[in-house]
Parts: structure tokens; sequence; C-alpha cells
């Protein structure tokens, strides 16, 4: 089943990075979902999953997606003009959100969010609302990218530390150019080596923290790991734990 959108708005952050402003009448979500867009090329429907950006309420919904040359729909959206229509599912899903995260005496006083790439969306979706900062002490955002034309939304985000300047950190990571405001290190390098959690000046401890990763299968990979070693466990609904992953694609 598939309803009506129509892009409203857009933002084509380099050539291949854009987001879409969306309107159309979704069911309420609950931040760190995601939507499906799907349009009908050469006679076949093609559906892909794109997590909300901005958070809920309303009626738009905003996606962050980047073209791949031999996608079969991003460089379809990437076309899209003001005014265009395609079609959504009318429900968002989707387990990356803070409602997993256990309320539990050991739930943590830091959130840390690690993301890389367009999985950020998530997470700023999740930080445009009051839980996070109502529920931790300390939210930690590291965002990955490989060059800086990559680091989409990364105005709000400042913005979000000038709004919240005693309990939000925000760690850029660019690994392919020089950024004076960025560290130069892959976050699991980062995180293993305590480089990051110097920077923010808050460890990573199974009694204090919680963890979400989303984004790269190799970056949640290879930090999951270093985070087990580090004592901290696989947050499940039967186990609480302290780590919470939405694998990207």
């Amino acid at each position: 089943m598939w309803i009506e959108g129509e892009v409203v708005g857009r933002i084509d952050w380099n050539d291949k990075l854009f987001s879409l402003q969306i309107r159309a009448d979704v069911q309420p979500f609950i931040a760190g979902q995601f939507i499906k867009l799907s349009q009908v090329i050469d006679d076949k429907r093609v559906g892909r999953a794109y997590s909300i950006v901005n958070p809920p309420g309303g009626d738009i919904i905003e996606v962050l997606a980047v073209s791949v040359e031999d996608g079969q729909l991003s460089p379809n959206l990437q076309q899209l003009k003001l005014g265009d229509k395609l079609d959504v599912s009318p429900k968002a899903t989707g387990f990356m959100t803070l409602e997993e995260i256990p309320n539990t005496s050991f739930a943590g006083k830091q959130l840390w969010l690690l993301a890389t790439g367009t999985a950020v969306g998530p997470f700023i979706s999740m930080l445009e609302t009051d839980e996070p900062w109502q529920r931790f002490e300390t939210v930690v955002l590291v965002y990955g990218v490989r060059l800086a034309e990559d680091l989409a939304y990364k105005a709000q985000l400042l913005q979000l530390e000038r709004r919240y300047p005693n309990q939000f950190k925000l760690v850029l990571s660019v690994t392919r150019e020089t950024l004076p405001e960025a560290i130069p290190t892959r976050i699991s390098t980062g995180i293993q080596s305590g480089e990051i959690q110097k920077i923010v000046g808050v460890e990573i401890t199974a009694q204090d923290s919680q963890v979400m990763l989303c984004g790269n299968p190799d970056m949640i990979s290879d930090t999951n790991k270093i985070l087990l070693d580090m004592g901290l466990a696989k947050n499940l609904r039967r186990a609480p734990g302290q780590i919470t992953v939405e694998k990207y694609w």
C-alpha cells in the first residue's frame, strides 16, 4: 500500500548528496524511524527505505539520500523537482529509537550516537526532540564522513551545540581531507584509541553509557567489537544492554 507524496523542498549538499522534504499523510512516527519511498520505473515498482531526518509532528517528512550511480531509485529521486509526486509508505517503522533504550538502573548517564554518512539522519530526528535532553546528562554525536562537503546538516548540529552547551558534544570526523574543526580519524579507531573520549571528556563505560550505532557496516562491525571488548553488551528486549545497532544496508 502506498500514498501520494509531493516534493515541497530540497537541499543539495553536493553533486550526489541531497535532502527531500515531502508532504504526505503519513501516520505519526517515532524519531529514528524510517519511511519507504517508491516509484514505478520501466513498469516495475522500486521502493527503498530512508530514515526520517525531521522530528515527529506535522505533515512533512524529510529524508537524506545519496545518489548511487547504479542505484535503481536514488538517481531518480535526485532529479525530483518541487511539485513532483512520488509514492510513500503510509507508516514509518524501525527500532533505532530512544524507546528501545532500557529504563533500568544501568540505563546510562551518557548517550553516544555514532553515525557515518547519511545515517546521521535518524540521530538528527532524535536530537530535535526533548527526550534525549531530558533523559541523559550528556549527549555525544560522532559524525563520520570522507569529505567535508559530505557533512550534511552541519549548521543545524552546530546550532544544537549552542542550544545545549552543557549537554551536547559534537565530534566531526573527516577522513579524506583536512578540516580544522574535524578529526581525521575513523570512528572505530578513535573509540579504540580513546581519542574521541578524550575530546569529549567522557569515558564509555557499561555503567554510564548507552551507545547507538548507525551507518557503514564496517564501522558498525568494528566499533561493536571494540565496545564488546570494553565490557558493553548488545541491547536486546529480553536482555537490556548498552549497544543499539541499525544496519543501513
